[in-house]
């Protein structure tokens, strides 16, 4: 009887890995689609596991069906605890990518509604380049804490059932005591669902917050796929060894991958491209000697797991490739097979932008919001300093204020970023049009003139939310046949005289300001403006 070989998720690594490198980059609208392709490529797998475990259930079941075989068939009720375990875990786990991608605009998960589908038919949810949501549900939420604890139960009860299995039926399996525990020692070892610890070494509170905050929905849903697939991968695990305790399990290789397990896909000039070079498929019974791994044929030495280790230095700027190959010899049969895939990476420089986000001045008297960015430098590295003004705020967003006609400088350095400039022009808050009721001349009926309250400085065109003041005016008021009246105002609003006589406008009057003095914010005195004059009809 043959049972299909251990199965491995294809290329799970270099998905991973090439997925957080690039989550620390300002990605393209390609590359964010191109997540769902990984997050697609996760679930091929698990339902290529899938189907090679059904048939290894099946096969293990014909294999019990024989009398001979009578004292193995406790494998067949551990073997379905560890699947119903693990399909509960993966609904658990779809559970929250549905409400993830609800959150984003979505109703069920992607059944119902789809933001739009890509040329391969791929269904890409709403809410995509989102950074909030993962970070409320997963995080805020402890959501992720939930999931944490979730994964180590699940590896948890894995361990314990192989465990009684072997401790309780070990002997009649003909397994002495120091087999058994090696075997699950081995197992411990080889599950791939874990939590890892690599946290700790950051400055986060927690596992979720190091892997899901300021994560866009887009990098979060090939991460939750990423550990479903693991479920699925140590589900196999289990299983294969299960099965190989009733000596039924025949080796079968059919094809092989090379694997790159990359840290960054994106790296800096002078920085080393580092990675690591594995087969996709994997197999306790495979020794180092019958594995070979080339790059860009350059031979590699392989470990005990598989693995190869790979460093180049980035040099240049551009497009890199790398051609892999494998060979791997089938322990029992001594068949080789080949396989081979290529693998390529980009070499770029630091960039950094400091813009105004409404005109590209700074003026005196308001709030002048920026945005400051720069690609491949970690924010908490770098800094940001202005000379000619002053800086409030912290991250991508900030307000400079000034106070002096010139130039202002933001500086953008740290991180390995080559000290930048950013030069702005420092303006007066240019002069307003004193209007009534939006004209500043013509002719207006007595009974419109009449209602006027006062003069009106208006910034057109002007971005900022500032507001000029009237200091001070005069207004000739020349009744129809009369003599000219001459009288001083102070102030937005008509009072005093200067109500009285507006008051009294009749056809044929003239009404002429002049000498109209304002001040904007930041003014020290007041600036003169434009005159105005109104014939009344």
């Amino acid at each position: 009887m043959s049972i299909p070989k251990e199965p491995r998720q294809l290329m799970i690594n270099l998905m991973y890995l090439v997925l957080t490198a690039m989550l620390a980059l300002n990605v393209s609208a390609e590359i964010i689609n191109a997540f769902f392709a990984l997050d697609k490529g996760n679930n091929t797998a698990m339902q290529i596991v899938n189907q090679q475990l059904d048939e290894t259930e099946k096969s293990l079941d014909d294999l019990l069906a024989d009398t001979s075989k009578y004292r193995f068939r406790p494998i067949a009720a551990a073997v379905d605890d560890v699947r119903e375990l693990s399909e509960s875990f993966i609904n658990y786990v779809q559970q929250l990518r549905d409400k993830l991608i609800d959150a984003g605009g979505n109703r069920n998960g992607l059944i119902d509604a789809a933001d739009f589908i890509d040329n391969q038919g791929q269904q890409i949810p709403k809410g995509k380049k989102n950074k909030d949501i993962a970070t409320r549900i997963l995080v805020e939420e402890s959501n992720g804490d939930l999931l944490e604890n979730e994964i180590r139960k699940v590896r948890s009860k894995y361990i314990q059932i192989f465990t009684q299995l072997l401790t309780k039926h070990g002997r009649q399996f003909d397994l002495k005591e120091r087999e058994i525990k090696n075997r699950i020692e081995a197992i411990k070892k080889s599950l791939t669902l874990t939590v890892g610890e690599e946290w700790k070494q950051s400055d986060k509170k927690s596992w979720a917050d190091f892997k899901f905050r300021q994560m866009p929905l887009a990098a979060v849903l090939p991460l939750l796929s990423q550990i479903q697939s693991n479920a699925k991968s140590a589900e196999a695990t289990l299983v294969n060894d299960m099965a190989l305790l009733s000596g039924g399990r025949v080796i079968d290789f059919d094809a092989f991958f090379p694997v790159i397990n990359a840290k960054k896909a994106y790296v800096i000039k002078g920085e080393q491209f580092q990675s690591e070079i594995s087969i996709g498929t994997y197999s306790s019974q495979i020794n180092p000697e019958d594995i070979k791994l080339k790059v860009n044929g350059i031979a590699l030495k392989v470990d005990k797991n598989g693995k190869a280790i790979f460093n180049q230095a980035a040099t240049g700027q551009g497009k890199k490739t790398l051609r892999l190959s494998c060979e791997v010899k089938n322990p029992l049969s001594g068949k080789v097979t080949k396989g081979a895939s290529i693998f390529e990476y980009e070499v770029g420089m630091r960039s950094a932008t400091v813009s105004a986000d409404k005109m590209n001045v700074f003026y005196i008297g308001v709030d002048n919001p920026i945005t400051v960015s720069a690609s491949g430098v970690p924010s908490n590295q770098l800094k940001v300093t202005i000379k000619g003004g002053e800086m409030i705020g912290k991250g991508a967003k900030r307000v400079v204020q000034v106070t002096q006609p010139g130039i202002a400088t933001v500086t953008l350095s740290g991180g390995g970023l080559e000290r930048t400039e950013f030069k702005f022009r420092v303006k007066r808050i240019p002069d307003p049009i004193v209007t009534i009721s939006g004209k500043t001349d013509g002719i207006m009926k007595s009974g419109k003139w009449r209602a006027q309250i006062g003069l009106n400085p208006e910034l057109k065109n002007f971005d900022f939310g500032a507001r000029c003041s009237i200091q001070s005016y005069t207004m000739y008021y020349t009744p129809k046949r009369k003599d000219v009246v001459k009288l001083r105002g102070e102030g937005l609003r008509f009072k005093g005289d200067i109500l009285k006589f507006v008051r009294k406008a009749k056809p044929g009057d003239q009404y002429l300001f002049t000498d109209v003095k304002c001040k904007c914010p930041s003014d020290v005195a007041g600036r003169d403006v434009n005159g105005l004059v109104f014939n009344i009809k």
